[in-house]
């Protein structure tokens, strides 16, 4: 309880301080600014909530531009992923819900994350070309092919495959990252934190070029099995 209570404390400053040095930078400067607000901003959340991450990279190179593909449980994911993947500038694909709150949704859309409406076709393609032409300008894309929050810690939910279209269109190295523990912290539909530890491993990236747009089914296929796996083995130790 106290910890849920110092976080709903201090989260909104923090967050409207972070949020106004991202609508007045933008994508400046190389988007240094924007970058560096968040990762502040990411790092205040998981600290104000208690929240310990023991993080693998190994498998991947600093500074390479890639299309990430996460597993989802909670709505700290975002601030996890953002805290951890301090080597490269990344956006989030995320739900187009985010993008209406006041300051917050605002400095979203100035630095340059994608607002994603899965209930209209028409605009989630348009979404997916946003997201290759950032991934283009060199900046690392976030997804989280389950597209919502699981309340399953069990196992993985069957992946969408717009995830995947992005991913063939943009030519880039796909990331896998599997993330354990992140639900149990604040599961969704709760609002109560419970501190622990997050444990966030990638896994061997898969080559641009392996599979065409006719062979997304398979690559989705072939992903999830992976992800699941490693997933399971993660969860099966403590994570």
């Amino acid at each position: 309880m106290l910890r849920t209570i110092i976080f709903f404390t201090f989260y909104p400053l923090v967050t409207v301080v972070s949020s106004t040095l991202c609508i007045l930078f933008g994508r400046s400067f190389a988007n240094k600014p924007a970058d560096l607000s968040q990762r502040i901003w990411a790092k205040a959340c998981l600290a104000l909530a208690g929240i310990k991450v023991e993080a693998d990279f190994s498998a991947l190179a600093p500074g390479q531009t890639y299309v990430f593909m996460a597993n989802h449980q909670s709505n700290f994911d975002i601030p996890l992923l953002t805290a951890c993947l301090d080597q490269w500038s990344v956006r989030m694909v995320a739900k187009d819900s985010l993008f209406k709150i006041p300051v917050f949704g605002w400095a979203l859309r100035r630095v340059g994350h994608i607002s994603i409406d899965r209930a209209k076709m028409r605009k989630a393609m348009q979404a997916i070309q946003e997201a290759v032409e950032i991934a283009n300008s060199g900046i690392s894309i976030v997804i989280f092919p389950e597209g919502t929050r699981s309340r399953d810690f069990s196992q993985l939910q069957e992946f969408k495959a717009g995830g995947f279209i992005l991913a063939i269109k943009t030519g880039l190295p796909v990331a896998p990252v599997v993330m354990s523990g992140s639900g149990e912290i604040m599961p969704k539909g709760h609002w109560f934190i419970r501190p622990g530890t997050v444990r966030i491993k990638a896994l061997p990236p898969v080559a641009p070029g392996s599979y065409s747009l006719k062979e997304r089914e398979q690559f989705k296929e072939n992903l999830q099995q992976a992800m699941s796996r490693a997933y399971l083995e993660m969860h099966r130790h403590g994570g």
